[in-house]
């Protein structure tokens, strides 16, 4: 046993950074459609004669449905194994990727965008990458939830100039199968290199044989064994449970926010609303994937601060600065890019997700190692519906009136009062604290 463990030592790579990268990667290919999805927009609407109430319609259901998938694609982690949920994700994104291309009907695509694909990239939401994070990492958990959390920024700024130049010259469907063969490529990269936990391949957790003695993780927990329980009713009973936590309902809430704000208003409608103030959309797609260029950069930095500050006072000041810089957005927005538009770029770009590294921690602190996952996924399926909701909400408020105005007015006030939010959360948890669901509701409960 001691030359098993040892081995990855000698090769100077540990093979929690392996499975870290191939992490990355099927995070970026779900990621890629995601992004897609704004510089499609008007291309589908051209070329069938679909409303924006149809086309947003089919992205608000592929955020749903991407949000409800999550939870119980973490308790399916936990109960089939990392590896095998991976790889029929990355095959179930291809095929409904690759599918769009011989629609003919709207019908076609909410049941291609919004079933098939939502719930291909749900099982591989950040969710999974906390699930990686909690078991491969002791030492710098808080960066790699970072790195993961950044992956939606790359994939943004991998795919999305490319799926708009696609979309503009030869057409969409090039874009749409863009995102299939490369998430079918990832296929067998996923079975070679994924491993469901150290355990599974002989070593330990990154950092978990000269764990500090103050991370909140005991390396125990990164190889615990899978539940014997149904992955259903993991995710239902972890949902029952938490919902008795004043903290659980906070972090439901604020990250409903984090998703309106986001994917389901910046992410889906930013190149339309460029668009609307005469800005060509290949620029506007070209904008909303330097985003992606500052967010790897702001997530990064902070899943670093999450690792030595409060998570409560991060939350804080994340969501109030978005929320100052979205009610600015309407008078930044003109036909060329101004200093003052890519000032705002920048800044929101580093707050995209700077969310994630802090709610996960909060999620860990509060609710323990084991139960982490599954409590996140339910906080991320809050995401993505808030974002769904948003993104319907920010298409039938410009099919109204006729600008998205009062889409930026409102997704500005919700991030203003989710900052006044996380102030209600109470401290974290002593370092180590593993609790059980009675043991939050009595010190957590409403």
């Amino acid at each position: 046993m001691t030359t098993t463990l040892e081995t990855p030592r000698r090769t100077g790579i540990h093979r929690a950074w392996w499975v870290a990268a191939i992490t990355m990667a099927a995070l970026i290919a779900a990621a890629g459609f995601r992004s897609s999805t704004g510089a499609l927009l008007e291309p589908l609407e051209d070329d069938f004669g679909w409303s924006r109430g149809t086309t947003s319609g089919a992205v608000s259901l592929n955020l749903i449905v991407y949000g409800l998938t999550a939870p119980f694609a973490a308790a399916l982690m936990e109960r089939f194994g990392i590896r095998r949920v991976v790889a029929a994700s990355l095959t179930l994104v291809a095929a409904g990727s690759g599918l769009t291309l011989v629609m003919t009907r709207a019908w076609q695509l909410w049941l291609l965008w919004g079933f098939a694909i939502g719930i291909g990239t749900g099982s591989l939401a950040l969710v999974f990458g906390a699930i990686v994070a909690n078991r491969w990492f002791v030492r710098h958990r808080g960066v790699v939830i970072g790195v993961f959390s950044a992956a939606s920024s790359t994939g943004q700024l991998v795919f999305l100039p490319g799926i708009a130049h696609l979309a503009d010259g030869p057409g969409w469907r090039w874009a749409a199968g863009l995102v299939a063969g490369f998430a079918l490529l990832l296929v067998p990269l996923v079975l070679l290199v994924l491993a469901d936990s150290p355990a599974s391949v002989g070593t330990t957790a990154y950092g978990a044989d000269r764990s500090d003695p103050a991370d909140p993780a005991d390396p125990a927990d990164a190889t615990a064994a899978a539940p014997t329980r149904g992955a259903a009713r993991t995710a239902i009973d972890t949902l029952r449970e938490s919902a008795r936590s004043k903290v659980f309902w906070i972090l439901f809430g604020t990250f409903w926010i984090c998703g309106w704000s986001t994917n389901g208003l910046i992410g889906t409608h930013f190149i339309a609303a460029s668009h609307d103030h005469g800005l060509p959309q290949t620029t506007a797609a070209s904008l909303l994937a330097l985003i992606g260029v500052f967010d790897i950069i702001g997530t990064i930095a902070s899943g670093w601060l999450t690792d030595r500050v409060d998570s409560r006072y991060l939350l804080l000041v994340y969501y109030l600065l978005r929320g100052l810089s979205l009610l600015a957005v309407p008078y930044l927005l003109a036909d060329v890019v101004h200093p003052s538009l890519f000032v705002f770029i920048v800044f929101y770009g580093l707050d995209w997700v700077a969310t994630v590294p802090p709610t996960v921690a909060l999620c860990r602190a509060h609710f323990g190692v084991e139960r982490a996952g599954v409590v996140f996924g339910w906080v991320f399926a809050a995401h993505m519906v808030g974002a769904g909701v948003a993104a319907s909400y920010a298409g039938l408020v410009r099919q109204g009136t006729g600008d998205y105005y009062g889409a930026w007015m409102t997704a500005g006030v919700l991030c203003i009062a989710a900052a006044g939010a996380v102030l209600m959360i109470p401290p974290q948890r002593e370092p180590g604290a593993d609790h059980e669901g009675a043991d939050v509701a009595v010190n957590d409960s409403m």
